[in-house]
């Protein structure tokens, strides 16, 4: 049994960190114990041992308690070996993990933990609950159906996707939508799609999206199959707040058929595939043809009923017609017989009382005529003075007017305000506001008044540029 030096003694530290060493290594509660924690800078050195540190984090996100962790080079390459055998993806900071592990106490390195094993299951599951966490809360908020309400059009073909340039989803989806008889107007929005880039790259497609909103009838965002937690990207509470409230439908295909994201649930329609999301959209299309062909079967049949109806109708018509038309000219003629002697009495009276009103109203015309003339002409003469006199006041005011605007102008214009020394910031021909809304890596073009300085943003926490 290890001997100590009486507690009343003075000891070296050595001496202490040895006592802490005895009551914690071996000891059972501290060994070969599963910890559920969060991973963080995870490397591996040059000897082949790997070290983090794992940390504890409230609901607040508040570190709670760390502790180093070691795994050490006959165990490093197992345990990462069977986390990525089970996710799809390799072990990294930033994941919540399961570990076994034993507590070790070094008198020179000082308190850690050996890590002897882990649970993959835990991080998948974990990935899991944060879904539903992320779909209970867009359903408190009225969102979960939001974009799913949102009416598609019958024929749906002007297509904004969103998706990585060039990778195998969007080459099967465009392969697939180029091959059928429809014709679909696309344009890629570029995004990544996997890694923590996903969500503000996804979101500023779909803010460029959005200027253009009239021209499309819907989004698509499309990402071939990978690991599981290749996807955790899309389980998002911002981007799936985004793809909920936005204008247009938004058509998902994600993964494989046994993925399931966030974004499976709150879109619009949820497609197993990329290529299963280009069939949909030729489908929708071959049901409107048919639709059609149907109407116009059906209104080519009715067109041949209604003519054939007619047909008979004329028929009878035409045995008619003879006889209809020989007593039609018997009672026309001897009705014109009878007008005849009326007209000639009618008209004798009637001609000669129209002479003698207009005998009388012409009398009276020149009577009124001389009045008026007479009694309008001073009242003309009026008039013009005053109009004459205001057009001349109208003109001089506006002369005024435009030279006061002038005046301004050249105060005001974008060219006097450089020269006092301002300048003008710009991304993308849009002029900057707000500093916030500027990223890391972005290109600026600053106008002053006798040129142009083109500079990128800094990263403000390496104060290097970005990548």
């Amino acid at each position: 049994m290890t001997q100590f030096p009486p507690l009343n003694e003075r000891i070296s530290l050595t001496n202490f960190t040895q006592r802490i060493a005895y009551l914690v290594n071996g000891r059972e509660g501290v060994t070969d114990i599963w910890v559920t924690a969060e991973i963080t800078d995870l490397s591996k050195r040059g000897n082949g041992h790997g070290y983090c540190t794992l940390v504890e984090k409230d609901q607040y996100g508040r570190s709670v308690a760390t502790l180093r962790a070691t795994i050490w080079q006959n165990n490093f390459a197992a345990v990462t070996r069977k986390f990525y055998a089970t996710t799809g993806q390799p072990l990294s900071s930033g994941m919540k993990v399961a570990l076994q592990l034993s507590a070790s106490m070094h008198p020179l390195y000082g308190l850690s933990a050996n890590v002897r094993d882990i649970d993959p299951s835990y991080t998948l599951g974990d990935m899991e609950r944060i879904r539903r966490e992320i779909l209970a809360m867009l359903q408190k908020e009225g969102l979960y159906d939001r974009n799913k309400e949102l009416t598609l059009p019958v024929a749906p073909q002007r297509i904004a996707v969103i998706s990585a340039d060039g990778a195998a989803g969007y080459g099967d989806f465009m392969r697939q939508i180029d091959s059928s008889p429809y014709k679909f107007y696309t344009l890629l929005y570029p995004a990544v799609m996997q890694g923590e880039r996903t969500v503000p790259t996804v979101m500023a497609a779909l803010d460029r999206i959005e200027e253009t909103i009239d021209f499309w009838d819907c989004v698509v965002i499309i990402r071939g199959g990978g690991a599981t937690t290749d996807l955790n990207s899309f389980n998002n509470i911002d981007l799936a707040r985004r793809v909920a409230t936005f204008p247009l439908p938004v058509i998902v295909g994600i993964g494989h058929e046994r993925d399931n994201t966030v974004l499976d649930y709150i879109a619009h329609t949820r497609c197993k595939t990329p290529t299963a999301v280009a069939a949909f959209l030729i489908d929708r299309l071959t049901e409107v043809a048919a639709y059609a062909d149907s109407l116009v079967r059906s209104i080519a049949d009715r067109a041949q009923q209604i003519v054939s109806v007619e047909r008979e109708r004329l028929s009878h018509r035409e045995a008619l017609v003879p006889l209809l038309a020989k007593r039609h000219l018997d009672n026309q003629e001897k009705r014109l017989q009878r007008l005849q002697g009326l007209l000639s009495q009618v008209g004798s009276q009637t001609i000669a009382g129209a002479s003698r009103q207009l005998s009388e109203i012409e009398v009276r015309l020149n009577t009124i005529a001389t009045r008026l003339i007479e009694r309008n002409r001073n009242t003309i003469t009026s008039f013009a003075s005053i109009v004459r006199d205001s057009a001349l006041q109208r003109l001089a005011t506006a002369s005024l007017n435009l030279d006061n605007t002038s005046r301004l102008i050249a105060v005001l214009s974008p060219e006097a305000t450089l020269s006092r020394g301002y300048s003008i910031t710009r991304v993308n021909g849009h002029a900057v506001r707000s500093a916030s809304a500027i990223p890391p890596g972005t290109i600026l073009s600053t106008t002053l008044s006798d040129g142009t300085i083109l500079s990128r943003t800094l990263d403000p926490d390496t104060s290097a540029p970005a990548n």
